[in-house]
């Protein structure tokens, strides 16, 4: 019998480069990215219980509770699985919302891993990522755990290994939404497909920088701010902004000068998650 409580991290992403090809019939875009993941992120404790009840602690202001990620990739698992186990579920939260670095979909992906090993249900990537797609389209490279490029919608995964450098990520306090800027006329519908792997350098711009930008001064900011000093992007259709160094030390001394007007971290870049790194130590 597994522990019948777990903590697991939910790491944050960045969207190395994110070009959008198309609008599809159903409103969606198609698009390329690649994601790669953080050292940092949420920490999620599962508690099992024998009751068939979700329960996620946590509050978080506007959300009602069902409405939650956690709680919908729960109850899904629960359903597609039969399974009559419930969970007592509590997150440390510090991703933010509407960042673009994936916090939502990154809960939901370390809830149905972590309840996939608690319940001991058996179901392989594949079928955990087929879930997620369900419930968000960068749920399955969460799932999967492994640095990617993206098309589709963001589910056709094709593993990369780009640089693992350290990363300045800045966090301005507004959050994006990203029905706005996929239904902004002036977004860039039309950039050419990739078709060369890996992907080229020079490849590395997102398509909705310019959007986020004109819409959001504390995002132009930032991204001026920490252009002084390394090619500074854009993370998803979020608020984030990026910039990456050769060294832990680097990317702290530019914090240190940036981060007294504005929020933000430094952590390592890394292709296979944090999450996925710690489920393989309980194997």
């Amino acid at each position: 019998m597994t522990a019948a409580r777990l903590t697991l991290p939910s790491p944050a992403k960045l969207n190395l480069m994110l070009h959008i090809l198309g609008r599809r019939p159903d409103g969606y875009h198609e698009l390329q990215t690649i994601f790669q993941f953080l050292d940092y992120g949420d920490e999620i404790t599962f508690a099992v219980r024998d009751d068939g009840v979700i329960h996620l602690h946590t509050e978080f202001e506007g959300v009602p509770h069902d409405s939650n990620l956690i709680v919908k990739a729960a109850k899904k698992l629960q359903e597609q699985s039969g399974c009559s186990l419930g969970i007592d579920i509590w997150i440390e939260k510090i991703l933010p919302m509407g960042g673009g670095i994936g916090g939502g979909s990154s809960n939901a992906a370390t809830t149905l891993l972590g309840l996939n090993y608690l319940w001991q249900l058996g179901w392989d990537a594949d079928r955990l990522a087929a879930l997620g797609l369900t419930l968000g389209a960068d749920v399955p490279v969460f799932v999967r755990g492994h640095a990617a490029f993206a098309e589709g919608v963001g589910e056709k995964l094709t593993p990369v290994e780009p640089e693992e450098p350290w990363y300045l990520v800045l966090v301005p306090q507004v959050s994006v939404s990203t029905a706005e800027i996929f239904s902004d006329p002036l977004l860039t519908r039309n950039s050419p497909p990739i078709k060369v792997r890996p992907v080229p350098k020079g490849n590395s711009r997102n398509d909705c920088l310019p959007v986020v930008a004109r819409r959001y001064p504390d995002v132009r900011n930032a991204l001026n701010l920490l252009g002084k000093f390394t090619e500074a992007k854009l993370t998803g259709t979020g608020s984030c902004v990026f910039g990456g160094f050769p060294s832990k030390a680097e990317a702290d001394k530019v914090s240190a000068l940036l981060t007294e007007t504005l929020t933000g971290f430094v952590a390592k870049g890394s292709n296979v998650s944090m999450l996925h790194r710690k489920l393989q130590s309980l194997l």
